[in-house]
Order: C-alpha cells, then structure tokens, then sequence
C-alpha cells in the first residue's frame, strides 16, 4: 500500500508540472514561490506530527477514501481543462470558467509537499527542523520552475504534452479510485441485486439523448453550410 502511495504522490506532482507548462514564466515563478512559503510556514505543524502516528493515519480507510474523493474532483477539473483547449482548436468560443481552469495549477500538491516535509523530518532525525523545512523550501521554490521547464523542452509541442497530461491524469484518477485497504477497494460495488430495468432505461436515456445530439449537430452544420453560402453569394454580387 505504502508503494501505490507513493507512486500516487509522484504522478500528482508530475500532473501538476505539465500543467504549469501551459502558463507562462512568471506564474510558474509565483507557484513556486507560493509552494515555498506554504512549506516555510507549514513546518511547526510538520516538527509535531510523530512518524507511527502519521503511517496509522496514511493507512486509514477513512483518509484515502476521502483522498481518492479529492483526486477525483481535481482530474474532473484537468479533464475539464483539457477538453475546453480541444474545443477552442475547434472554433468554439471560449467561455468564462476557462480562464479558471486555465490558472489553475494544483491543489493536491500541497498536501503532497506536506508530506514530503514531514517524511524528510523523519528520515533526518539529527539536523534541525528548521533547517530542513527552510531548505526544502528552498528547493521546492527553484525546483518546481527548473523541472516545469524540463518538461516543456521535453515535450515542446503543446499538442504532446496536452496528450501527456491526459494519460497522467487518466492514470492518477485510476489508481486514486482503486486505491485498496486490506483488501477492501475505496468505491466498493453494491451487494443489491442487478435492477436490469434501471439499466435499460439509463442506456434507452443514453441512446435517445446521443440520437438527438448527432441529429442537432447536423441541423447546426446544415444551417452553418446555407449561411456561408449566402454569405459568399452576396460577396459575389457586389
């Protein structure tokens, strides 16, 4: 468990540099300055956290399903982000909530960067906790630029690295939903007996409602075509 833990940490970092390397220098800056600050004034509360407490708190049912609860919302949001820049490639017009989503980097990493901070306590039992949430605050304030820049020399097609985002995205939504304790799976299925009917009507639902979009689409495209040949029509006449 410890190590799909980690991993989940890992890709919520990683997720969180691909989208700052949609947003240019100086706010990639700011974040990290921001993460630098909320590690700098988090660490008292970090230098009282006791490691067997803490492991017995990262092992709770309760706390990951409230975490995989978390990282479902925030993929939601990346999904979101991600399908409103295929829109706009497509023409659509851009609407308010974009620009939300546009700034928005990460919420889960702060929590990450706590643990972080509480795990490097722990692994150096000798130096001064200040002297370590300082330093890792440091760290995180010129890492976070540095590694957002690695990624946008190794992926400088912004097409790449949107698809990138996606798969990370997909991946982290997967394992924080499939997260397990002791065997017993975060979003267990029911033990009710399978209403066929209910099935029936969702997918009759899905059907008439996927029929009458494509119908939509082709009127709209339809109309679209009758429009731009006025249009050009008119052009011709002057």
């Amino acid at each position: 468990m410890q190590i799909i833990i980690s991993i989940l940490l890992l890709f919520i970092i990683v997720n969180c540099l691909l989208k700052l390397s949609f947003l240019s220098k100086w706010q990639v800056a700011l974040f990290g300055v921001v993460c630098g600050i909320f590690v700098a004034l988090t660490y008292p509360i970090a230098t009282e956290q006791s490691k067997t407490e803490f492991d017995v708190y990262m092992q709770s049912p309760e706390v990951l399903k409230n975490m995989a609860v978390l990282i479902t919302l925030e993929s939601v949001v990346f999904f979101s982000y991600i399908m409103a820049v295929l829109q706009g490639e497509l023409g659509a017009k851009e609407k308010w909530w974009i620009k939300f989503l546009k700034w928005y980097p990460s919420l889960l990493v702060f929590p990450v960067l706590f643990f972080l901070q509480t795990e490097l306590i722990f692994a150096l039992p000798g130096v001064e906790f200040s002297t370590i949430s300082y330093g890792f605050a440091a760290a995180v304030t010129v890492f976070i630029p540095a590694l957002c820049g690695l990624f946008y020399y190794l992926f400088p097609e912004r097409d790449m690295r949107l698809e990138t985002h996606f798969l990370v995205t997909l991946f982290v939504c997967i394992i924080g939903l499939l997260t397990t304790v002791n065997g017993e799976v975060t979003y267990q299925a029911s033990g009710q007996p399978t209403d066929w009917a209910a099935i029936g009507v969702a997918l009759s639902l899905i059907a008439v409602f996927f029929l009458l979009g494509v119908a939509g689409n082709r009127f709209k495209w339809a109309m679209y075509q009758k429009l731009k040949d006025r249009k050009k029509a008119r052009q011709n006449r002057l």
